[in-house]
């Protein structure tokens, strides 16, 4: 098996997470790299992997053929570029960059090299949004109508990141963190809206960044898309609710990859790491072939992050297809931009 060589931009909760564990059990990985500025932390699981102090050094004489940027998104831009100029193809953690600009810059820079540049889009593997695409795809609903993705949390007390709370920082805020994740799953699963109405803003104070959002997305057909995202949500929401001319689907957030990686739980290769589902986690009532309503409670079937990097590792080995490429992410920083605009003008923002 061809072994592709990794090197990790950071060993913090990101890197500790979602990227170490994947590389450590897929046989085709090795992260021989690993960016720690004061630490050691890496050594106990990862005796293997030579610990760099900066992503310069790194990039400078570490034996890699792929580089993880997963540090502050306001440094993405910076060591993305660096590593692209130093040869190395790009795995870049969500959001994607600060600005659309920077990401677009990334991108040409990428070609112009003949590297890959893929974002971590990891809830694409989630098996809620999964049960979700599933139902969309059996048409069980008929022509959609509504569709509402919420990413609700209750954490109303600073959690100290100031990369992603303090709102002299661009790209801070919710907007940019959870927003990503909806943003690509809603582009994922109906393309690109024509135009959008957002409202972002702190429901902590002026002193925090964004922690609430709801953008409206307006499509062809007339379906209408709401995301939505606050820091104040005791009780949990449906995450997903899809209402169509034949029928809804309602879905909880129930994928607990995050949870059980932070518990200590391996990810193996090749298998359904994570705990079965035990109770049922969504709601199907529509109307069947024979014109009868049919209410049925569903379970969706188990996520895995592993296929991200199974993609990746098929796309380096065999030319399949690469996982969200950076060009395909330009039209989510574009979404981003826009919601911004739209909500400091107060005004519908047109797309297209």
């Amino acid at each position: 098996m061809q072994l592709v060589k990794v090197g990790l931009c950071a060993f913090g909760m990101s890197g500790k997470v979602f990227h170490a564990p994947f590389l450590k059990e897929h046989p085709g990985f090795f992260m021989s790299a690993v960016v720690e500025r004061s630490k050691e932390e890496s050594k106990e699981k990862y005796p293997e992997s030579i610990i760099y102090r900066s992503v310069e050094d790194m990039l400078n004489h570490a034996d890699i053929d792929v580089v993880v940027v997963n540090t502050p998104v306001q440094t993405h831009y910076e060591y993305v570029k660096m590593a692209l100029n130093a040869g190395k193809n790009i795995i870049v953690e969500k959001p994607f960059t600060v600005t659309l600009a920077e990401a677009e810059d990334l991108v040409r820079l990428a070609d112009e090299k003949r590297l890959f540049l893929s974002v971590y889009q990891n809830r694409r593997f989630d098996r809620d949004y999964l049960q979700v695409q599933k139902i969309i795809q059996e048409n069980k609903l008929g022509n959609l109508k509504e569709v509402e993705i919420r990413f609700d949390r209750f954490r109303t007390e600073s959690s100290g990141k100031q990369h992603k709370e303090n709102p002299e920082q661009a790209g801070s805020g919710s907007l940019h963190d959870l927003g990503a994740h909806l943003i690509d799953q809603v582009t994922q699963l109906f393309g690109s809206p024509q135009k959008l109405f957002a409202d972002i803003f702190s429901m902590k104070g002026k002193q925090f960044a964004n922690d609430y959002f709801e953008i409206l997305l307006y499509y062809a057909n007339d379906l209408r898309v709401r995301l939505k995202s606050s820091v104040f949500s005791k009780e949990a929401h449906y995450a997903y609710i899809l209402h169509g001319d034949k029928g809804s689907f309602l879905q909880e957030r129930t994928d607990d990859q995050e949870r059980e990686l932070i518990s200590g739980v391996i990810p193996e290769y090749g298998k359904e790491w994570t705990k079965p589902l035990q109770e049922t986690d969504g709601i199907l009532n529509f109307i069947n072939a024979h014109s009868e309503t049919e209410r049925i409670l569903t379970s969706s079937e188990a996520g895995n992050y592993m296929n991200y990097y199974q993609q990746i590792y098929e796309y380096i080995v065999f030319g399949y297809a690469l996982p969200s490429p950076g060009h395909e992410i330009i039209q989510n920083m574009k979404i981003i931009e826009a919601a911004e605009q739209s909500s400091k003008e107060g005004r519908i923002i047109n797309l297209v």
